[in-house]
């Protein structure tokens, strides 16, 4: 029962049952209204065509006692038992009578005009009086006749109308289920594609071969939606592989060194030797794990940012000054070429371009400079970090901001982010409505910031 108060098709045909119904009904209102205006105005005009005619009688006739003694000369003018006239004089009474169902005699006021009056009761029925001066005398004229005949023509033509109606309404919902079942059926269709899908076939698109432009958007709308959970899908499979190889790299490491300094006695030395590695394996994971966690937070909710006007002068001259070992070690130099402010999350522009910096030095050339710059404008600011060393092949550009991705072998040098600084930079962008982008400039790689611009962004 559930399942067919739901139905939609089952809606749609009660939905087209029902203005069919009101439709149909309102015409066979219109039509019954308009045959019973017809048929009164015709009875009246009867009802009027027979004072007439009395009347002329009653004028043709010089003694009315000539008409009381031989009624045949205007019995046969009434046609059947449904009709009646009276004549009356000045005196109320009665001179003529042709009354077959022994009616009373109503009262009524006659006028020069014809009066029109409506009788209900076992026998209804309607008649007109009309006031006219005949031979001197005042003579009052009514005809009339019962209403059974109408009523009953109207009640069959208003039950043939109510029947017209009921099987126009039950015809009206059974071609409409029938056209919704057909109409629908490439939505069931559709579900029934859609049923199919499960994890290992979220390649294939559904395919309903309608006609109809609205299920085309639906089928596309769904389709594009397939394509981004099998890409979000796949990104997880390779993360999931990823992230278990990251970290079975350095549980290997502990397990081994553990497994090798308790095979046999050590000195307190090689104990602290043991420990020391084991320490730098903790913290490399510990690393880890702190930045999936800031990319789940990031991903689950929008934090609030503490957003206000950061010198980036000032800010990249602190990171190139905490840099400055690391680049020694690598051989390569640190160049400012920022200027003026930013409106941003100090804490979260320091990370994003922190990582931008380590990931310059791993895989710059020795003997190189690595350039930090800013430029401001219209509607964005965009803060770039370029290094010279190995180019990153083009099928790999649009990836390098994926958690553990690696473009190639030697760009796949370890380093403390655990292979998610890269994501984080971007995390930190789309917090900021803004992106992070990658190309190949020359002999190295320039990776940006891009920030939109706001009322509160100057430069120098």
């Amino acid at each position: 029962m559930s399942r067919w108060r739901r139905s939609l098709s089952l809606r749609l045909a009660l939905a087209f049952a029902l203005v069919s119904l009101l439709l149909l009904g309102g015409i066979g209102l219109y039509l019954y209204r308009s045959l019973q205006q017809e048929i009164a105005w015709r009875d009246d005009q009867t009802l009027l065509g027979r004072l007439d005619r009395m009347e002329t009688l009653l004028r043709d006739t010089p003694d009315i006692q000539q008409l009381r003694e031989r009624p045949e000369l205007y019995a046969n003018m009434l046609g059947n038992t449904e009709h009646f006239l009276w004549v009356l004089n000045s005196a109320g009474e009665v001179l003529i009578s042709i009354n077959p169902r022994s009616l009373p005699l109503p009262s009524l006021r006659a006028t020069a005009q014809p009066r029109f009056d409506e009788r209900s009761g076992a026998l209804p029925y309607r008649l007109v009086a009309q006031q006219s001066f005949i031979h001197g005398d005042s003579l009052t004229l009514v005809a009339g006749h019962l209403l059974s005949e109408r009523n009953n023509m109207l009640a069959a033509y208003r039950n043939n109308l109510l029947m017209a109606l009921l099987c126009g309404s039950l015809l009206s919902f059974l071609l409409a289920a029938l056209i919704s079942q057909r109409g629908l059926r490439p939505l069931r269709k559709l579900a029934t594609q859609a049923m199919e899908l499960d994890a290992g076939r979220l390649h294939t698109r559904l395919d309903a071969g309608s006609p109809y432009a609205e299920l085309d958007g639906l089928e596309q709308n769904l389709n594009q939606a397939l394509a981004r959970i099998d890409d979000g899908y796949q990104q997880l499979v390779r993360f999931s592989a990823d992230l278990a190889h990251e970290m079975r790299t350095p549980l290997n490491n502990l397990m081994g060194q553990t497994q090798l300094v308790l095979s046999k006695t050590r000195t307190i030395e090689e104990y602290e030797q043991v420990l020391d590695s084991n320490l730098e394996e903790f913290e490399r994971l510990a690393r880890m794990i702190d930045s999936l966690l800031f990319l789940a937070r990031s991903e689950q909710a929008t934090p609030a940012l503490n957003c206000r006007p950061v010198d980036l002068v000032e800010l990249t001259d602190r990171l190139n000054e905490y840099f400055e070992g690391m680049a020694d070690e690598q051989q390569v130099t640190l160049v400012n070429h920022c200027a003026g402010t930013l409106y941003a999350d100090q804490e979260m522009l320091t990370r994003a371009l922190a990582n931008l910096i380590a990931n310059a030095i791993r895989y710059a050339d020795a003997g190189s400079a690595i350039t930090i710059s800013s430029v401001h404008g219209a509607e964005h600011c965009v803060v770039a970090v370029y290094n010279q060393g190995p180019c990153i092949e083009q099928p790999h550009l649009e990836h390098v901001f994926e958690r553990f991705y690696r473009a190639d072998p030697s760009r796949s040098a370890p380093g403390s982010t655990g292979g998610l600084g890269l994501a984080i930079v971007q995390a930190i962008m789309r917090q900021h409505a803004g992106h992070a982008r990658v190309c190949n400039e020359g002999n190295g790689v320039r990776f940006e910031l891009v920030f939109p611009a706001t009322d509160k962004m100057t430069t120098a």
